[in-house]
């Protein structure tokens, strides 16, 4: 397998699932300031120019994060990182929708990239808080789903708990607060040994210090 990604980004969660898997594969880093997603020969393998592309064994390119994780679950966890009925199922969709869609998707692009959304210094700061505040609503919303369990559907991590970390860990590097129980989860992920040697390859180890 071939994993295109970018350090620190959402590419990070689906590095962290290959490493869980105990998987080889091969990284490739996309250098998105560099344009690199929106070379030729990037795009003839993922159209939409995104991160994380991986590439299976055959040869397919799998384009999108949530995509990947159900392939890698079903290919290689034999349950262990799947729901294992549609209550658990549905709730695991519930929470990558959360995180990828809402609180990625609409929150912090408005964060990360403030000026694609308005050239006027004036508005800057305005988009920038909407898009903390849509974070900060998007995070409030996920701990009643928990229920007071330590991972979205139990005692041991699902694909979600993928998707969860990765935007915890841009929470905690942009400053903005976790609610307590979404706190004590991403402390728990960043307590787990492929979490911890994931980030230290892409250049985080001195969290651990």
């Amino acid at each position: 397998m071939k994993l295109y990604m970018t350090p620190g980004s959402c590419s990070t969660g689906i590095h962290i699932l290959l490493e869980e898997l105990e998987q080889v594969f091969e990284v490739y880093l996309v250098n998105l300031l560099a344009g690199d997603n929106r070379r030729p020969e990037y795009l003839a393998m993922n159209p939409n120019g995104t991160i994380p592309t991986l590439v299976t064994p055959d040869g397919s390119p799998l384009t999108d994060w949530q995509s990947i994780a159900w392939w890698l679950g079903k290919r290689f966890a034999k349950g262990k990182f799947l729901p294992g009925n549609e209550g658990d199922r549905e709730l695991c969709q519930w929470v990558m929708d959360m995180a990828g869609k809402k609180i990625h998707g609409d929150g912090f692009p408005r964060i990360f990239v403030t000026d694609a959304y308005t050239r006027d210094e004036g508005r800057k700061s305005m988009i920038h808080r909407q898009g903390e505040k849509i974070v900060q609503v998007g995070f409030e919303e996920v701990p009643p789903k928990l229920e007071g369990r330590k991972y979205v559907l139990g005692e041991q991590p699902c694909i979600a708990d993928f998707a969860l970390f990765y935007v915890e860990f841009w929470a905690d590097r942009t400053g903005i607060a976790l609610p307590q129980p979404l706190h004590a989860h991403y402390q728990r992920m960043l307590r787990r040994p492929a979490v911890r040697q994931v980030l230290s390859e892409e250049g985080y180890g001195s969290m651990f210090r």
